[in-house]
């Protein structure tokens, strides 16, 4: 039994994160329970290259242990918050670095909150603000820092909102679908058709190759994935979550429900995860996996695979899995065919599973997360199993058992609002 606080639901833009030094720290104030318990203090934190420096964080005026840097990406770093350090009602966390520039440790911020709980001082904790946090001042935002207390119980999941083919953008998707997958006809050859033709509209990009992300409206993402230019006429991140969202939406289009999913290895922060989709396939009364970038489709015995059994199967996946023609397309690099054969196939990314709960990406926008995958995964609102908790994905709020996620859509969705 555990309960999570936080003030935000971790859409971060990693490129407008707050920069840390002796002078410039920032405070964030969670308000807690009575509780004789210790607890567990989850910062989204970023070291510079080549930096040596300790994250110093202090509780309510007591010093934590200093964190060490662990690479140069956004990563969750977990503080233990004994309980003596931590008070009922506000709680007062305050993070800075010791060194004399901006060039040791960055908070993950998510924009748009006002007011804030969230303050930035610029002379050594004198004087704070709360108006222009970020390291170029542009607006109030919350950081992202997050504490569960070993007593009480997480919320319940929200419903899944599926996307609609009467969704005005679900019109206009359709009007551009492949004819196999609108005409009438079994889920599975549907289905594939899609895969194949989400997975061959435009090739992968990620933050190595591009510079900014693509928004999650699958109309948008076609676009400049396909001409390779995007917003400020720079080159857009269209990576696996992009595939996944514009196969969910084409499916909406077609009638038949589908959710995207995130996979993670064991370690929350590792770069070796993956965004697919799963599908309802109405003929056998269950959700399958369905990887839209490399157009795989994963079977045993001539059945379509769940997540559950692509996760048992671990490493003899090769021998389950069915290629469509976009993994030709997909897989023309080096790297690419590198990742396939070490982190796809041998099933390293499918040890956890998370649904992300909305579908509803071009009637709702302002409810997608603004730039996902450069960072560990950060949104709240995922879904994942109930052991995942104590698993070291504790910085997550939504979490339950097999019976959710193998529900019929019917029982565990509503439309779009």
């Amino acid at each position: 039994m555990s309960t999570l606080y936080a003030t935000e639901v971790g859409f971060v833009i990693p490129t407008m994160g707050e920069e840390l030094s002796a002078r410039r720290r920032a405070r964030k104030v969670i308000d807690l329970p009575g509780t004789r318990l210790a607890g567990r203090l989850y910062v989204l934190a970023q070291s510079h290259a080549g930096n040596t420096q300790p994250l110093q964080i202090m509780v309510n005026g007591r010093g934590l242990e200093p964190v060490r840097p662990e690479g140069v990406r956004y990563r969750w770093y977990e503080v233990h918050a004994p309980v003596d350090a931590l008070r009922v009602g506000p709680n007062l966390f305050e993070f800075w670095s010791d060194a004399d520039a901006m060039d040791a440790w960055a908070l993950g911020i998510e924009y748009g909150h006002e007011p804030s709980a969230s303050h930035i001082s610029t002379d050594r904790g004198a004087t704070w603000k709360r108006d222009r946090i970020g390291h170029l001042h542009v607006g109030a935002g919350e950081y992202l820092v997050r504490v569960r207390l070993e007593e009480g119980d997480d919320p319940p999941p929200p419903a899944l909102v599926l996307g609609q083919p009467t969704d005005p953008g679900a019109l206009e998707l359709g009007r551009i679908l492949p004819p196999q997958a609108t005409e009438p006809g079994d889920t599975l050859t549907r289905v594939r058709s899609l895969a194949t033709w989400t997975s061959t509209a435009w090739h992968y990009r990620n933050e190595k190759t591009a510079v900014h992300y693509a928004p999650w409206d699958p109309l948008t993402i076609l676009a400049w994935g396909g001409a390779g230019t995007g917003h400020d006429n720079r080159t857009p991140i269209v990576m696996c979550v992009h595939y996944a969202i514009t196969f969910v939406a084409a499916c909406a289009a077609v009638g038949i429900a589908a959710r995207p999913a995130a996979f993670q290895p064991d370690d929350v922060n590792s770069t070796n995860g993956h965004f697919a989709a799963e599908v309802w396939v109405a003929e056998s009364q269950r959700w399958i996996l369905v990887d839209p970038q490399l157009d795989a489709i994963f079977f045993e015995g001539g059945r379509p695979m769940s997540f559950e059994e692509v996760r048992e199967a671990g490493s003899d996946l090769p021998r389950h899995v069915q290629w469509g023609p976009g993994y030709g397309f997909q897989t023309r690099s080096t790297t690419m065919r590198q990742w396939v054969r070490q982190v796809f196939l041998s099933g390293e990314c499918f040890r956890h599973r998370a649904v992300w709960p909305r579908s509803d990406f071009v009637s709702h926008p302002e409810r997608t997360p603004p730039w996902h995958g450069p960072t560990a995964y950060s949104e709240l609102d995922f879904v994942w199993e109930a052991a995942d908790v104590d698993r070291g994905f504790g910085m997550f709020r939504y979490f339950v058992g097999p019976d959710w996620f193998s529900a019929p859509p019917n029982a565990v969705s509503r439309g779009g609002e």
